[in-house]
């Protein structure tokens, strides 16, 4: 095992996302002095905007928040610790805000953000179905979120004594917030926070920590890992190369570069996939009425049909923006997009509108299988929309890491000195952005190894009697490639 590096040992994290973020967060917090981050995205000027060109997961307007895990009491009790990190975060920027000194990076709030700004919005988040009994899912949540003493918290949407509470608590709307009834649970302490928001945020707080990022499609673009040639056992990882031709020497490098995590490490075949959600936005003009319909203090987050419902599942959305902007979003096909590798094999890799020139390919459209899901969707549960003109103005791929059995892969490289990853998402990560790095960490200094959660995140195969949650590399052939669906512009 890789031996732990000193508080002045030079520390490399390649990627600049949640993973990235809150693990150099820690990091510092921790006392180590030497941490660089490298991205290939000018985050400092594109401020994580996907208009302007980001095109990572983290790279987005909003995420979830939610502690419904059903029988997942380690994801439960993450998402806890998470919310109590986002509240303290919400205090932090109000407080920061009385600074004589706001303005530029060194300021005591980052560019776009201000004193008034809440990165986590706690309106709520609502699992819900088309089903006519409660799902089992939805009851393991209740039950496991009362035995961790957060009573009342989960409310059932069809229950008497649930209604009441929820309008004690100004979230009845919230209970059914579309035009069609449904089936499910509010979860009271979720919400939803400001993606782009709370990237830049991380990064202007592990700035002022000492941490160094490099950013940009040059200095901060990984092209390879240098290795000591000397080593007789396993591969000794010394540092990385930029595509400026430098080389910088490290330590410990950690790999948390979402989606193309796979692609940059192929000891993770069989055991990651980067997959595409498909996201769709819709445009409120400010003179509508339903800017007010679907404003957070009324409009929940949600879930629809995540579980058991094939392509038929798989939506989620938001309130409205600040911007007017309304987004839903389809998982219930993991879309791939595999590309020949220089070692033969085949590996999904990202690919969108902002693909750099180097890539094979760039698209700007969407799976159409997507698209009459979510349109179904918006005719029978939001008919508001369509009666008011109101129709999807922009669509965009979304690339995540998919694990197989959707935990996460927090852990060194088999084979490797001094080199380990974060990554493996599986589309719920984005909530633990204040603390997952604090979780890392400790798995890189030996900490608490035996917690369930950290047994979880470790490097695994699946086992011959074993279901995955999701099927991987299933490769150009199969039938959630890109290479084999309709394709629609929007």
């Amino acid at each position: 095992m890789t031996s732990r590096p000193s508080k002045d040992s030079p520390i490399i994290i390649i990627g600049a996302g949640i993973f990235g973020l809150s693990t150099s967060l820690h990091l510092a917090q921790r006392g180590y002095r030497n941490i660089t981050v490298f991205d290939k995205q000018p985050y400092h000027e594109t401020l994580y905007s996907y208009s302007r060109g980001c095109d990572s997961a983290s790279s987005d307007i909003n995420k979830i928040i939610r502690s419904a895990y059903g029988s997942q009491t380690e994801y439960q009790d993450l998402s806890t610790e998470a919310q109590s990190a986002w509240n303290a975060w919400n205090s932090e920027i109000k407080v920061a805000g009385t600074s004589s000194n706001q303005d530029g990076e060194n300021g005591a709030l980052p560019e776009g953000i201000t004193p008034h700004d809440a990165l986590f919005i706690q309106n709520g988040h609502l699992t819900c179905s088309d089903a006519t009994t409660l799902p089992d899912f939805e009851r393991a949540t209740i039950e496991n979120m009362e035995l961790a003493g957060h009573h009342g918290t989960q409310l059932i949407n069809n229950e008497l004594k649930d209604i009441k509470l929820a309008s004690q608590q100004g979230l009845k709307s919230a209970l059914q917030p579309f035009g069609k009834p449904v089936l499910g649970v509010l979860d009271t302490t979720g919400g939803y926070v400001l993606a782009d928001k709370a990237c830049r945020f991380a990064l202007h707080k592990a700035k002022r920590l000492g941490v160094h990022f490099v950013l940009g499609p040059e200095s901060g673009l990984f092209t390879s890992f240098v290795y000591d040639s000397s080593s007789s056992s396993a591969k000794a990882t010394t540092g990385i190369t930029t595509a400026d031709g430098k080389s910088h020497p490290a330590a410990l490098t950690i790999v948390c570069c979402g989606g193309w995590t796979p692609s940059l490490l192929p000891a993770l075949d069989s055991l990651c996939e980067t997959t595409a959600g498909s996201v769709f936005m819709l445009h409120i003009p400010e003179s509508s009425p339903l800017r007010k319909h679907f404003h957070y203090s009324r409009f929940p987050s949600w879930s629809f049909n995540m579980r058991h419902h094939g392509a038929e599942g798989g939506l989620y959305g938001f309130p409205v923006d600040e911007h007017g902007i309304l987004k839903i979003g389809y998982r219930g096909t993991k879309y791939t997009n595999p590309q020949g590798q220089s070692d033969g094999q085949e590996r999904s890799v990202p690919v969108t509108k902002w693909s750099s020139p180097s890539s094979t390919s760039t698209i700007d459209q969407v799976p159409q299988q997507a698209h009459q899901v979510v349109t179904k969707f918006l005719d029978e549960y939001l008919p508001e929309l369509g009666n008011s003109g109101i129709r999807i103005s922009e669509s965009r791929l979304c690339w995540y890491t998919d694990s197989f059995d959707n935990h996460y892969v927090i852990d060194r490289v088999p084979g490797y000195e001094g080199l380990m990853c974060a990554t493996g998402g599986s589309g719920h990560a984005f909530k633990f952005l204040p603390n997952i790095g604090n979780w890392v960490v400790d798995v890189i200094e030996g900490v608490g190894l035996d917690r369930p959660v950290i047994k979880a995140w470790r490097w695994r195969a699946l086992q011959d009697d074993d279901e995955p949650i999701n099927k991987l590399m299933e490769g150009s052939q199969g039938p959630r490639s890109l290479w084999n669906v309709p394709l629609v512009s929007v």
